[in-house]
């Protein structure tokens, strides 16, 4: 049986504030996070106490310290929305996650919905600014001064399977996979080998194959075991390798060969027959690439480019997955990969609505031609920026979107149902109706928990350690109730029932017994 997908994205944005004496990132992301409200209450704290960030997958706990915020400090730096998602401050920059998806194209709604968050947050705040004073948010990974801000990928999977086979199978797919998801970037950093333009904003970040961190000494492949979830269960792959997408195609595809990929992993038959003898040096060489034909050496002494590569991933998921335990997502984006591979192989500016390295990289040639700039001036570096900034009439990815010059996945009425619905296929809405319904009475949240405050004194903690479960089909007649107070009896009652007789419905006991 296919293990259950869950996938979400967390997106940490780059901030400024034109026209200030001094640039104070912490401060403006904390006003703009706390410029949005999406229901009429008080913020939820967030509990920090499930959370186990030094815990390494390969079986011990890194040294180090993990703070724990104060109950004021915790409202004002966290938010969590309706949607089921999360919006916070992380270190110096705003970021968003997306609720709890089953799909690749659920996850190109909810990222799109994060980026109208972002936006109507940048509006509210600038209202309070000075008048010549005006908030840019960017959605991209790098500040130009040595600083790379991430865009984090987590897809649940088995605990039973070694972790090793995740690095052995991964690393050689990351590594490539820059040709369909990198955002391109003008320049290098990180003391690498100068560039022009680059395929992907990450790549001269990472620094070692496998490691914990997220900020120094980068890994390909990250070890955080907090699956947010039953840990005798449940593993969350937690990647960091990726670029912050503005196109819709870009996300989709990412995601969703990435969920593929380790589909085939699950099955056992993807080990390390694709083995690179350098994959740290071999992320910069890929992306400096770009006709993405440049060969890579394999442990077993045969060369492929990372189009063969790709399509070596492409043609086992073909030969190991049937037919019949393919969805209709999963059969369309096998279609669009193989596209895209066709395509990159004919002349990957053929994508150039599509991918974003090309439709940046389309821009960029067109502006340096017509104003005989070198790469290396400062004004293409601001074109580079400008393509990644969500406001409307100023981002040039959204420009380009506006004059339907850009291949789309999802519709905008999708997007914008998104910023207040959560997904009604898992936790989330459980989540996400509670704190619409009852949010005056909800004293904390996690991913995998809610505690309610009913009688100012007690604390009633619901746990939702099954990311599937939670769904409206499972908790739909649970939540039709007044009160939180009504709510968590009905939940006190039915566990009550299944301890004594076990006598609920599958539909009763699937959402109170392993959801709530």
């Amino acid at each position: 049986m296919t293990f259950p997908s869950i996938i979400g994205t967390e997106t940490e944005y780059g901030i400024s504030i034109k026209n200030v004496k001094e640039q104070d990132p912490v401060g403006a992301s904390l006003l703009v996070v706390n410029s949005y409200k999406d229901r009429d209450a008080e913020r939820v704290v967030w509990d920090y106490d499930q959370e186990t960030p030094m815990m390494d997958a390969r079986g011990f706990i890194t040294e180090g310290e993990t703070s724990l915020l104060k109950e004021d400090d915790n409202s004002v730096i966290n938010d969590i929305l309706i949607n089921g998602g999360r919006y916070y401050v992380d270190h110096a920059h705003p970021e968003y996650c997306t609720p709890e998806c089953t799909t690749a194209r659920d996850i190109v709604v909810y990222e799109k919905a994060g980026d109208l968050i972002l936006d109507f947050s940048r509006l509210n705040a600038e209202a309070t600014l000075p008048a010549e004073q005006e908030i840019i948010i960017y959605k991209n990974n790098t500040d130009y001064k040595g600083h790379s801000y991430g865009s984090h990928e987590n897809y649940l999977f088995p605990r039973e399977i070694e972790f090793q086979d995740l690095v052995d199978g991964l690393i050689p797919f990351f590594v490539t996979r820059q040709i369909i998801a990198g955002s391109g970037k003008v320049g290098s950093e990180n003391n690498t080998d100068p560039a022009d333009f680059q395929i992907s904003q990450r790549a001269d970040f990472f620094e070692t194959e496998v490691g914990l961190s997220t900020m120094v000494a980068r890994p390909i492949i990250n070890t955080r075991d907090e699956p947010h979830a039953n840990d005798q269960v449940y593993r969350r792959l937690h990647v960091i390798v990726g670029d912050s997408n503005m196109s819709e195609f870009s996300i989709y595809l990412k995601i969703g060969i990435t969920s593929l990929v380790l589909r085939l992993i699950q099955k056992g038959v993807l080990k390390d027959q694709f083995k690179l003898i350098d994959p740290v040096s071999d992320m910069k060489k890929v992306s400096r690439d770009l006709t993405c034909r440049q060969k890579l050496n394999l442990n077993n002494g045969l060369q492929q480019s990372p189009i063969e590569l790709q399509r070596s991933y492409l043609d086992l998921i073909h030969k190991f997955i049937p037919f019949d335990q393919l969805s209709e997502t999963d059969q369309d984006i096998l279609s669009k990969w193989d596209f895209t591979l066709r395509e990159l192989e004919l002349d990957p500016m053929r994508l150039d609505q599509h991918l974003d390295w090309v439709i940046k990289k389309r821009l960029l040639e067109a502006y340096t031609d017509r104003h005989g700039f070198d790469w290396k001036d400062s004004r293409v570096r601001m074109i580079d920026l400008q393509y990644h900034d969500l406001r409307p009439d100023k981002g040039l990815y959204l420009r380009l979107l506006k004059n339907g010059r850009i291949v789309t996945i999802v519709n905008r009425e999708e997007v914008v149902e998104a910023i207040t619905q959560p997904p009604t296929d898992t936790r989330a809405y459980f989540r996400g109706t509670c704190l619409r319904k009852f949010t005056q009475d909800i004293y904390s949240v996690s991913w995998n928990s809610m505690v309610f405050c009913i009688d100012d004194s007690a604390l009633d903690k619901v746990f939702m350690d099954r990311p599937h479960f939670g769904s409206k089909a499972l908790v739909g007649d649970l939540l039709n109730c007044d009160s939180a107070r009504q709510l968590v009896e009905k939940i006190r009652l039915a566990n009550d029932r299944l301890d004594q007789v076990g006598d609920l419905s599958p539909n009763e006991a699937g959402g109170i017994k392993d959801v709530v």
